[in-house]
């Protein structure tokens, strides 16, 4: 399968069958990278797992159909975020560090991709805030930030649980 969009960008479009996605048109301003979309799907894999020990990532990138090498590059910026936890050796792998209603997906995405900003003159992070030598006479900032605020208050809204189904208990003595 070739993916037709240009490195490292995703789109929120409606779910397709698997290996067909649609080419990227645009120019993915207000865009994820795979870094956030992979990071995301690696997190819910980790939440379905949640209490059962660790998970292996060559068993999610199995599932999820994703290189287990970046998802191994993706767990080590999620260890540093202080995400997942993980265990060394044969039984070992990655667990999330919170339970998943402790997680907030805006927290994900900003460790996985940096501060959301739509248009740099919108950041809410001293680190990454740029005045624009525009400040004291833009009023297209507004709409920036409004976007901004927009993005943010749905993924703050938003915990990994509510992206993780929840678990049917087994039912004692059941056949199937």
């Amino acid at each position: 399968m070739t993916d037709l969009r240009p490195r490292g960008m995703t789109t929120l479009t409606m779910p397709l069958a698997p290996s067909t996605r649609p080419a990227f048109h645009g120019t993915g301003a207000i865009a994820f990278s795979t870094k956030g979309e992979y990071g995301v799907r690696l997190m819910v894999q980790l939440g379905r797992h949640f209490g059962r020990g660790p998970a292996s990532l060559a068993e999610i990138a199995a599932e999820e159909d994703l290189p287990r090498s970046y998802l191994e590059q993706l767990a080590i910026g999620l260890r540093e975020a202080g995400l997942v936890v993980s265990t060394r050796g044969a039984h070992g792998g990655y667990e999330l560090a919170r339970p998943p209603e402790d997680i907030r997906i805006g927290e994900l995405i900003r460790a996985l991709e940096g501060p959301i900003v739509p248009m740099i003159c919108a950041s809410d992070d001293p680190e990454h805030g740029v005045d624009c030598y525009r400040t004291s006479t833009c009023t297209v900032n507004i709409l920036w930030v409004r976007v901004r605020d927009a993005i943010t208050g749905t993924l703050d809204s938003m915990t990994l649980a509510d992206l993780v189904p929840p678990r049917i208990p087994a039912v004692a003595g059941a056949t199937a």
